[in-house]
């Protein structure tokens, strides 16, 4: 096994230690019987492939693995933290594994990303999402990426206000963190969202790539809150408590949020797909309601530019991150999609 491999199933094994359990599974996948690596509970994969009504495959034997369900297709690589969900690139929360010919999946990676994603529950009644606050990220003294004169602060205020527009058209309270070029620490973002009782947050960037080939680098990525005792796909801007946050509470809202708008992005927008990620970044550490941060596309890179700086193209941006939003909202409200 890689060196990268078994740091990942050991810092998962250290925190299950250290703070107990991880997050409970489904009913469903709590049936299903545990095999453990490295003190990490996973499920065999065609055993809950069975429970959703799915068929596994090996495309490429102990290496590359599908599971064929009516509504679409997962597709996993052994030792990879990443996983295909229905065109989509979702990040795990460890590694696929492979132990006695089988392929195996974390057992909180079927309860807390898979299946909110595949089998999401319907809100209360009365508990509809009304609400939005958008956060262009950065402003005043921090201006983000800066490429030439171009700051990402200045982009994000574009890119939010035309989403703002098209949130409002489509019945939502929409309102942002900062509408003029102010400052804003982290922590307040999401506190400005809690007082005007928001029902999501949004926080919105532009990416930049450094080093040798950083001008190749293309894409939108869309990060949710990272679970508890896991590890982060993206460590930068976080802290190193890994156990429950505010921003846990929502946890399988959040990736479904962040689901429909990486969706979105790459299929409507037609942005390179750069996946669904986890990350304890202070906005989504401290949002009381579910949150996604979005870099929507590489200042660094010609063709995403044209995205940022071109306004019909960042339209089509704002176009792709509302109609992902709206997707969630008719989910979780059980409302059918007008054709």
């Amino acid at each position: 096994m890689k060196s990268a491999v078994r740091l990942a199933f050991l810092f998962a094994s250290l925190w299950a230690a250290v703070l107990g359990r991880a997050p409970a599974a489904s009913s469903t996948s709590s049936r299903l019987e545990r095999v453990y690596v490295y003190g990490v509970e996973y499920v065999r994969l065609e055993d809950w492939a069975r429970t959703v009504g799915g068929q596994l495959r090996w495309s490429v034997p102990k290496r590359e693995v599908s599971v064929a369900l009516p509504s679409g297709t997962l597709r996993f690589t052994v030792d990879q933290r990443r996983c295909v969900v229905k065109g989509v690139e979702v990040s795990l929360s460890a590694p696929v594994a492979y132990r006695g010919a089988s392929a195996l999946i974390c057992a909180v990676d079927v309860g807390s990303t898979l299946l909110p994603i595949l089998s999401p529950a319907k809100n209360p009644p009365g508990r509809g999402i009304k609400t939005i606050v958008l956060d262009p990220g950065h402003g005043g003294k921090d201006p983000g990426n800066q490429e030439s004169r171009r700051q990402e602060k200045q982009y994000v205020l574009l890119l939010a206000r035309e989403l703002s527009e098209l949130l409002t058209k489509a019945g939502f309270k929409v309102s942002l963190t900062r509408n003029s070029d102010v400052y804003l620490s982290p922590e307040e973002r999401p506190e400005i969202a809690r007082r005007r009782g928001a029902d999501l947050f949004i926080s919105l960037h532009f990416n930049s790539a450094d080093g040798r080939g950083a001008s190749s680098v293309e894409g939108a990525e869309t990060f949710c809150m990272t679970l508890p005792r896991t590890s982060s796909t993206n460590a930068r801007g976080e802290g190193s408590e890994a156990g429950s946050r505010a921003g846990n509470r929502n946890d399988t809202r959040n990736i479904l949020l962040a689901y429909q708008i990486q969706k979105a992005l790459t299929q409507k927008a037609g942005c390179e797909d750069r996946g669904v990620k986890r990350a304890r970044f202070a906005v989504l550490r401290e949002a009381t309601m579910p949150a996604v941060l979005i870099e929507a596309a590489f200042m660094t890179h010609g063709g995403d530019a044209k995205r940022i700086y071109d306004p019909a193209q960042r339209r089509r941006l704002a176009q792709a991150i509302a109609d992902g939003t709206i997707a969630y909202r008719n989910i979780v409200e059980g409302v059918r999609p007008t054709k």
